[in-house]
């Protein structure tokens, strides 16, 4: 939906980018030219140089661009003569780096699609998520997604691919078997997989445009206790609708408390992250930008409560960006006990945009802060009970997920014990209603189009 040109910063925001901890805004602004500009450019590289520029030009955060002459670099990126777009793209890259800010960057047409493609939810394939065997080396199914062509087709987890068109897998990294699985919605594909017992078999598959999955969720029973447990592994632009079905599906199985695991999470969509906090806030403020003009915008929950059962939060130091504004909107008001590493330390807000030739560009357009007025940057959400893991933790955990959330994870085995009190207390009270009859699909309609990312 297209955001009118007064609205605020937050009212305007996209994401913030995960892979460096960026905030982003998929925006409508449209660079104009001048007709001498125009016609000097024509179809050169410089068009798009010059659409980044005024980008920068009209929103960066800082009205200074770090002490940089920024007319003198429009002057020096059209002054010159490029051999090729890519020698172009190297100049703009080279010129933003004068800012000094990560953040602010330019995505070339292949890198743009990614990020768009990734915050999409969606992806055209099989509907199979693939890992490495350390041992053997071979490409091993991890899930097949529900409904998926490959669950249809009888491919299970642990299968393991070994031909994909008429190509080994061998020498192949997973990202490349995964390229070679995607492609165009309604085109077929051949693969040849061996099961456990490795017994092969050769299937031709027809691809979907497939709902990837970012929440999941069960029932843990630990001392007595029932725990609905939440693993939310990216803010993207399903993670809410899948947040909801969790939600009501754990407290209809009688969970008497949650644990949100964010450990991990870079971020995504930030109308996400503010649906999701909604979900779990009944009131109190959620997130504070400032923009260039110092003008502040908050976000506030609005009663659609799903649940007031107790509730932890796990995080790390790469829970960042839309992590960390869910995590300090639970903390900040009282409903949640945070507990693990701290996180990343991502305050910036940034606005995405696409250029003329298929590429974007990513620009800082603002801070925010936590509802405490806390700004977060390079020393992140401290959790009220810090435990770290060691390496050799982490190495286990990663190595294997079906580990997390189990004894043989503390920073979870932690969670259940500060949450175990309130269990407690809640059984010797009067019952009360945990969910609300309002659902979360259309409760934030501010904020549509953003993105949080680290």
């Amino acid at each position: 939906m297209k955001q009118s040109a007064s609205r605020s910063c937050l009212s305007r925001l996209c994401f913030l980018d995960g892979a460096i901890a960026t905030l982003i805004l998929f925006s409508s602004f449209i660079p104009t030219f001048s007709k001498p500009a125009s016609a000097i450019l024509s179809d050169s590289p410089k068009v798009v140089l010059d659409e980044a520029w005024q980008i920068v030009n009209h929103e960066y955060v800082d009205e200074t661009f770090n002490q940089t002459d920024w007319q003198a670099i429009r002057q020096s990126l059209l002054g010159q003569e490029y051999t090729s777009r890519q020698h172009a793209y190297s100049a703009l890259r080279r010129a933003l780096r004068r800012l000094d800010d990560p953040y602010t960057r330019f995505l070339d047409p292949e890198e743009y699609d990614e990020l768009t493609d990734q915050t999409s939810g969606e992806v055209s394939g099989i509907g199979i998520r693939l890992r490495r065997e350390a041992k053997t080396g071979g490409i091993i199914v991890v899930e097949t997604m529900v409904d998926s062509p490959a669950e249809q087709a009888g491919i299970r987890a642990g299968d393991q691919v070994l031909m994909v068109d008429g190509q080994s897998t061998r020498a192949m990294t997973v990202e490349a078997v995964s390229e070679l699985i995607q492609g165009e919605i309604d085109t077929q594909l051949t693969v040849t997989i061996a099961d456990q017992n490795e017994r092969q078999r050769t299937l031709i598959l027809t691809r979907a445009l497939i709902e990837v999955p970012t929440v999941h969720y069960s029932i843990k029973e630990r001392n007595g206790a029932r725990i609905g447990y939440i693993r939310l592994t990216e803010f993207n632009a399903h993670a809410s609708e899948q947040m909801e079905i969790a939600i009501n599906n754990l407290v209809a199985e009688q969970a008497e408390a949650f644990v949100l695991d964010l450990r991990g999470n870079p971020g995504g969509l930030l109308y996400a992250s503010i649906e999701i906090s909604r979900m779990w806030l009944q009131r109190g403020s959620i997130v504070r930008t400032v923009d260039r003009g110092g003008q502040s915008e908050e976000i506030t929950a609005n009663r659609t409560a799903l649940t007031h059962l107790p509730l932890a939060v796990l995080v790390d130091g790469r829970s960042a960006s839309s992590s960390e504004i869910l995590t300090g909107a639970l903390r900040d008001n009282k409903r949640a006990t945070v507990v693990g590493s701290p996180t990343f330390g991502k305050a910036l807000v940034q606005s995405l945009h696409s250029l003329s030739d298929g590429s974007g560009i990513a620009v800082t357009v603002a801070h925010y802060f936590t509802p405490n007025g806390t700004d977060i940057s390079s020393k992140g959400i401290t959790p009220d009970i810090q435990i770290d893991l060691t390496d050799g933790q982490r190495r286990q955990l990663t190595n294997n997920p079906n580990l997390l959330a189990t004894e043989a994870d503390p920073q979870f085995m932690q969670a259940v014990s500060a949450l175990e009190p309130t269990i407690l207390v809640n059984r010797d009270a009067a019952p009360v209603s945990n969910s609300h009859p309002v659902s979360a699909e259309g409760s934030n309609q501010l904020g549509r189009n953003l993105l949080l990312r680290e």
